[in-house]
């Protein structure tokens, strides 16, 4: 009697089955093995970097030495502009001081020769010279007031510390305390364009 091969039950496992009970079987075909490319995968890039990876290419040493080269012309030229500026500063300054000094003594010949013509006309006329000495002291008041700095020698003014210097004091009872009475030694000039100030004698109270 022929023994006919038994077919297997779908839901009863195989023994020989190396999956084992329980195990789940891909639809079909076998699952792919690891490591091994299924298509076309994303670029890793793991080839070297475009000219264009960087910015462009990198200078070179000469293009360097070059760029060094220039600024330190300029640093140079800087410089030597810098020091010619000081020195014309320097010289315009001097030149202005040899004006000024020019110009103020020029203001002063006149009354120079006043005074030599004084002395000239003092052997004929003794008394002109008193007169003489005068107008030419009051020329030379003007030219210091033109030069800015004004006379002062006021009296009966109250004394200002600014314009005064205090070298003694009286007693008055008839003026009030602090007034100038007297003025040994004229001042001249205001403020910071003040000469000196004025030597005065003050008044005071007992």
């Amino acid at each position: 009697m022929p023994i006919h091969p038994r077919e297997s039950d779908p839901a009863v496992p195989d023994p020989s089955d190396p999956a084992g009970e329980g195990a789940v079987r891909p639809p079909g075909g076998d699952l792919p093995r690891s490591g091994s490319p299924t298509g076309p995968g994303p670029d890793t890039g793991g080839g070297e970097p475009g000219p264009d990876a960087a910015g462009g290419p990198a200078p070179t040493e000469d293009e360097h030495e070059a760029e060094l080269k220039e600024l330190e012309d300029r640093w140079r030229r800087a410089l030597a502009d810098l020091d010619n500026l000081r020195k014309r500063h320097v010289r315009e300054l001097e030149r202005e001081r040899t004006s000024e000094r020019s110009r103020t003594a020029a203001a002063f010949l006149p009354v120079i020769d006043n005074l030599e013509l004084a002395l000239t006309h003092a052997g004929s006329d003794p008394g002109a010279i008193v007169e003489g000495v005068r107008t030419v002291r009051d020329q030379a008041v003007n030219v210091l007031e033109l030069l800015g700095y004004p006379r002062h020698a006021e009296t009966g003014v109250a004394f200002d510390p600014a314009r005064h210097e205090v070298v003694g004091v009286v007693q008055d009872a008839d003026t009030p305390p602090g007034t100038v009475v007297e003025v040994l030694r004229p001042g001249y000039g205001d403020g910071e364009r003040q000469l000196r100030p004025a030597a005065v004698t003050v008044a005071k109270r007992e």
